[in-house]
């Protein structure tokens, strides 16, 4: 997968780790329900932030995309592909599926990520 050259737009193929947590319907209002959690801002957020600060300052790698870049890209993944999910969880996974199209992070790493996380979670 990669961005479409003329338009610099993510092409909205699927990504499989992405939509099995669309599928799953893994957001946070669920997931505090859930567990009896009433804080409405998910625990992962700041970390979501702090990576999107990380990301612009490092815009001047080639595969990195700028804050515009990146912000147009998630702004339509979030209003397309993922549009079923609630913000903050659209913006989430948007920005995973740049960063695998644009070639940052593969499908099976993502993956990889997901399962060691869910394992800490589940300890």
């Amino acid at each position: 997968m990669s961005t479409t050259e003329d338009s610099g737009s993510i092409e909205p193929a699927t990504i499989a780790p992405l939509q099995n947590i669309v599928q799953r319907n893994q957001v946070w209002p669920v997931m505090a329900a859930k567990y009896g959690v009433e804080n409405p801002v998910p625990p992962w957020k700041t970390s979501l932030d702090g990576l999107c600060d990380a990301l612009d300052h490092a815009a001047c790698d080639a595969d990195i995309p700028s804050f515009k870049e990146r912000r147009d890209e998630e702004d339509v993944l979030s209003a397309t592909v993922y549009s079923s999910l609630p913000y903050p969880e659209s913006q989430l996974v948007s920005l995973a599926h740049s960063l695998v199209a644009r070639g940052v992070i593969d499908d099976a790493e993502l993956q990889q990520r997901l399962t060691s996380i869910r394992a800490r979670l589940e300890a």
